[in-house]
Parts: structure tokens; C-alpha cells; sequence
């Protein structure tokens, strides 16, 4: 990271991405110096991407030296930047990497690029959906995924970055990895060679909204990305990168923009130039915005408000990214390193795609690695971990090893003919069961105000336990599963087929949930789902909701803790109540109450 003088942030840089069309109109100077002059005016910007290429257009060398002169005159760094897109708008058309002529493309923009900057990122689109008659025959009898692995290795050697090197071999690329890991392999995207091959990665962290933007990411989802990438390339990972499409309130955009920064990415980029032109509009202010929320709209217009109370005329998206990181640079100085609960999923791997956001919503903090975590004393196996052909063999050393292993239903059921057996004789059937109502303990039963469909689950009896069961009339359904073996316990974890009938589970079962996997760090949070939980390893933690409703929460700690304090209010709570466990014992834990107010996050820090 950069020295931060009085015009930056402390704590992060921040960087804005400049399309190729963007770069176009930066050839007139009056809209240049007016456009930097709004976006200037409310966000404290580093550095600057410049773009060469975009959909077969290139933009001259004429035009892109003008433009890092502006920028360069004002104390703002400039690097380049490519998207190797034919036609985007065309279902992100990419280029042929069997086609000789596109192959020397590609290789002409990464030169060109080379000899204009030290630095440049590959946007997105380094991947290839081409299944033309060409790559068909060179495809063979590999898969596509095998056949798109190997070819975008070679692309990223002999046609980026070997090139790039042997015009300007001061020049560092780096490549940008967008949302949709769980699925890379199938494009081309490789997560084993391309960290290697490349300089640095930077990490794409748009989850945009959950409902009406396609790709349904959970908000979780932009925090974990970055930690899983950190864990790819350590040191490596340079950056999260937002933009502001389908966020429909401002506070989603916002939302965006410091989930990153909780995952401490280093720097952030806005994506695009061109679109902090557009204006601020007064229609995405979200109904619970100024009710306390985090990203208040009052708050953020007040200072630049007219003596008569308007608008000034030049109001636009910058105003909402600049007020968001003014709030969160004191936030971010806070933090020490990210911690959570270990979970393994392995490089090129499928299996209950992006479930780990969907945990992560019900606070339960994860550290997703690509490697198997053999010292943790406890580790979370979700379906991608099938992808290790010795993975049994590593649960059972675990458990063996005295550590305990929570793998979910799905795990569980791919893994049921590979020998996860020899642990517990259970199955994963393919039987369904409504449930509504749960036994979380002796004589305990909780009523949710929804039904989720669960998969059952047969095992036998004395040679495993439920730990809870989901109950239809009388009839159970394992939800979580107890199995001793060796020196430990295997838990199994059901998993609805729908992963956000998660959030249904009642506030007493999540608790159970968490209680288990959490057990290892220094504090949890129960209360709803969508309450999510960011720890660090210097006692600070940050609990945030963006339910649309005030949410009560339990702060549960070891008794060592005597207070927690909110960093940002001040305020302490002291009010310590004792944990009890189902037959009215102490559990050796203390609870702390603390309210949440709609869309916001509190940062705390425990006391001892």
C-alpha cells in the first residue's frame, strides 16, 4: 500500500477503473478536468486504470498519453488496463484462443499495453465461452473444462504476459478474477496456475442484489471472495473491486464497497469512470435509510447542501462511494487479521456452489482455504471437498488425531460409496421431509414460523445421535448429527436443497449451530439469520444486519470478558448474563445484549 498523505484514506487506496469508452471522451479536456474536479471533490483517489481495449476497440497511444499526463499532474497514478472482449453486450463474447488470428490479437493489445504502462490488470473477461468448430476439434475427447484449463494456461504464457515481458520487462500484470469462482474451471479460469503465472490477483467483489441481479449472490459472498483469494496467493491479492450495477438502494452499493474493506483488501476499485456521471438519484434511497442504518442519506447529503437547502447541481454516485469510505477508514484502522472457521475447498471444485456465503449470513465467519487444514481442531467440509480424491482418508486422521470434523449432508451423501461409512454407517437418503419444529435438546422444542424442506437422513440407533432434530409431527429428521469415532466426533450438518431456507431456522437452532462451529473463537452472536460476524485476532469483532428491521442480538463470550465496547459510539456494555446449557448449568460463557438498527454494523472490541 501506498504512503497516505492528508488526500488519501489511511487505511486503503482507492483506484477508479476507466473504460476504453471512457478513455474516448477523456480526448476533450474540458470533460476530463469537470468530471475528475465531482469525482475528486467527494472520493480521495490513488490511482487510475486506464483501459486500451474493450470489444475490438483500441484507444491510441496519442489519446492514452494525454490522459496519464491529466492524471499524473494532479498526484494520481496511472496503470492500463484490458478486458479482452469481442463484443460484451453479445453474452460477453470473448476471443478465440484456437483461432491464429485472434491468438495474435490478444498478443498485439497485452504489447501495445506494455510499452504505455509498468502496471496493467486484465478485467473479467479473461476467459473463454468459444465452442466454434475450431475449438471443438482441438477440445478432442477432454472435457471442457479440462480442454479450457490447459488452453487459457497457455493464453496467459505465450500471449499476455511472455509478450508483455519482452516489450517492457519492468511490467507487472495482474489479473482480476470476478464473483463467480465456484465456476472459473469451466471457463478457463485457473485458480492453481494462473496466481502462479500472474504478478498479483485482484478480486471481484460485486454481489450486487440478491433478488433481481442474476447471479443471486449473498451479501456475505463480497467478504469471503477476498479472504479466499488471500488464501491463493498470500500477500498476492491486491484488491476488491465494485461496481454500482443492479444496487438498486444506495446502502446495497455502499453495503458492497465495505464488506470489501472488513476482508481488508488493500486497495478497492470503483468500476467506471464513466459511470460516476451519472446523477444521484433521490429514488434509491431505501425506506429504512436514516433510521439508524449504517449508510444514512441525510448524513451524507448534509454537507454539501445548498444555504437554501437543495441539491447542488453536480451531485452523483461519487458523493455515496466517498461518504462510505470516509466512514469506514477509522473502522478499518481498527482491525487486526481476519479469522473464522477453516473450510477447504479444493482448486477446481463444484459442490453446493457458493453455500459457504449462504453460512456466513447466519454469522457464522468463514476462512475459506484451497488447501486442507490437517492442524485445525476444527475444520468445515462442505460438497466441493469430494474434489480430493483422499479426502476420507484425511477426515478419518483428523478424528484419529483427536479433532473434530462437521461435514455437511451433502458432503456426506457424494461421499457415501468412498468409503465415509467406515466412520458411521448413516445414509443421506433421497427422501424429503417438511419440517417446522425443532428438538434442540432434552424436552426443548422451538417452533419456526416457516417450514423447510429437509433431506432425511437413516443411521442406527446407539451408534450415533441427533444433536437436533427436525420434527414433523412425530417423526425426526437429523439437522445436525453426532458420531464418535477414533478420538473425536464427526457432526453432519443437513442442509435444505433451497440454501437460503437457512434463514428460517429459528433463533434457538442457530445458536446450537453456531455454538458448535464457533467453538474455537473468542466470541459468537445469536439472533436471526442474515446477522452476519467479521472477527479479527486483536479481540475486535464486527457484527452487521441488513435485515430491513431492528435485530436483537447476543453477544456470547468466555467469562474472561467483562465488557464490550462499541469503537464507534463508545458505548460499554456490561450487562453480563450467564449461558446456561439445557439442564440450567453455566456453560462458562457471559451473553451481552446489543440492538442492531436496520442495514448497519457496529464494531466492537472486548474487554478483559
Amino acid at each position: 500500500m501506498s504512503h497516505h498523505s492528508q488526500d488519501h484514506y489511511r487505511n486503503f487506496d482507492v483506484a477508479i477503473y476507466c473504460t476504453v469508452y471512457d478513455v474516448q471522451k477523456m480526448a476533450d479536456p474540458a470533460w476530463l478536468e469537470q468530471r475528475f474536479d465531482v469525482i475528486s471533490r467527494y472520493v480521495k483517489v490513488n490511482k487510475v486504470y486506464l483501459e486500451t481495449h474493450r470489444d475490438a476497440v483500441i484507444a491510441p497511444e496519442a489519446m492514452m498519453k494525454q490522459a496519464k499526463q491529466f492524471f499524473a499532474e494532479r498526484g494520481v497514478k496511472t496503470s492500463g488496463g484490458i478486458t479482452y472482449t469481442v463484443n460484451e453486450r453479445n453474452r460477453f463474447q470473448t476471443y478465440c484462443y484456437t483461432d491464429p488470428e485472434d491468438r495474435q490479437k490478444v498478443k498485439e493489445i497485452a504489447e501495445y499495453t506494455a510499452s504505455l504502462f509498468d502496471a496493467f490488470i486484465l478485467d473479467d473477461f479473461f476467459f473463454t465461452n468459444c465452442k466454434c468448430p475450431q475449438c471443438i476439434a482441438a477440445k478432442g475427447d477432454r472435457s471442457w473444462t479440462e480442454f479450457r484449463l490447459a488452453q487459457m494456461t497457455e493464453a496467459a504464457q505465450t500471449l499476455v504476459i511472455g509478450p508483455a515481458k519482452a516489450v517492457n520487462p519492468k511490467v507487472k500484470v495482474t489479473i482480476k478474477y470476478p464473483n463467480w469462482f465456484e465456476h472459473f474451471q469451466g471457463l478457463g479460469f485457473n485458480l492453481e496456475t494462473g496466481p502462479v503465472l500472474f504478478d498479483a490477483i485482484y478480486t471481484g467483489t460485486e454481489t450486487r442484489d440478491p433478488v433481481f441481479g442474476n447471479q443471486h449472490f449473498q451479501a456475505y459472498h463480497g467478504y469471503s471472495i477476498v479472504r479466499y483469494f488471500e488464501n491463493i496467493k498470500p500477500g498476492g491479492n491486491q484488491g476488491g473491486w465494485v461496481d454500482p450495477f443492479a444496487s438498486f438502494f444506495l446502502d446495497r452499493y455502499a453495503e458492497q464497497l465495505w464488506l470489501t474493506l472488513f476482508a481488508k483488501a488493500p486497495e478497492i476499485t470503483l468500476f467506471h469512470f464513466g459511470q460516476f456521471e451519472r446523477p444521484l438519484d433521490p429514488q434509491q434511497r431505501a425506506p429504512w435509510q436514516g433510521s439508524g442504518s449504517s449508510f444514512d442519506f441525510d448524513a451524507m447529503l448534509a454537507p454539501w447542501l445548498q444555504p437554501d437547502g437543495s441539491w447542488p447541481g453536480e451531485t452523483s454516485l461519487a458523493m455515496a462511494a466517498g461518504y462510505t469510505f470516509e466512514q469506514i477508514d477509522p473502522v478499518i484502522a481498527e482491525l487486526g487479521n481476519p479469522v473464522g472457521v477453516k473450510s477447504y475447498k479444493p482448486l477446481h471444485s463444484t459442490g453446493e456452489d457458493f453455500l459457504h456465503s449462504y453460512l456466513g449470513m447466519l454469522g457464522i465467519p468463514i476462512d475459506l482455504r484451497p488447501e486442507f487444514p490437517a492442524d485445525e481442531p476444527l475444520i468445515l467440509l462442505t460438497e466441493a471437498a469430494k474434489f480430493d480424491p483422499d479426502i476420507v482418508a484425511k477426515i478419518e486422521q483428523q478424528l484419529m488425531d483427536g479433532k473434530t470434523v462437521v461435514v455437511t449432508s451433502g458432503l456426506f451423501k457424494a461421499l457415501q460409496e468412498r468409503g465415509i461409512r467406515d466412520i458411521v454407517e448413516l445414509t443421506v437418503t433421497d427422501r424429503k421431509a417438511s419440517v417446522q419444529d425443532y428438538l434442540t435438546g432434552r424436552f426443548r422444542m422451538v417452533h419456526a414460523d416457516e417450514s423447510v424442506l429437509l433431506p432425511h437422513i437413516d443411521y442406527l440407533t446407539n451408534d450415533s445421535w441427533e444433536e437436533i432434530s427436525g420434527k414433523s409431527r412425530t417423526t425426526g429428521h437429523p439437522l445436525l448429527h453426532y458420531a464418535a469415532y477414533g478420538n473425536s466426533v464427526l457432526y453432519v450438518l443437513t442442509i435444505p436443497d433451497n440454501f437460503d431456507d437457512l434463514y428460517k431456522l429459528p433463533v434457538e437452532v442457530l445458536a446450537r449451530i453456531r455454538e458448535l462451529l464457533l467453538r474455537d473463537l473468542t466470541i459468537r452472536v445469536d439472533g436471526p439469520a442474515q446477522v452476519m460476524l467479521f472477527v479479527y485476532d486483536n479481540d475486535t469483532f464486527i457484527v452487521e444486519s441488513i435485515l430491513p428491521e431492528a435485530a436483537e442480538v447476543r453477544i456470547v463470550t468466555d467469562t474472561s470478558v467483562t465488557a464490550i465496547r462499541d469503537v464507534l459510539t463508545g458505548e460499554t456494555l456490561t450487562d453480563a448474563d450467564p449461558v446456561l446449557d439445557w439442564r440450567g448449568q453455566s456453560t462458562g460463557k457471559h451473553s451481552f445484549a446489543a440492538t442492531l438498527n436496520p442495514r448497519s454494523y457496529r464494531v466492537f472490541r472486548l474487554g478483559k
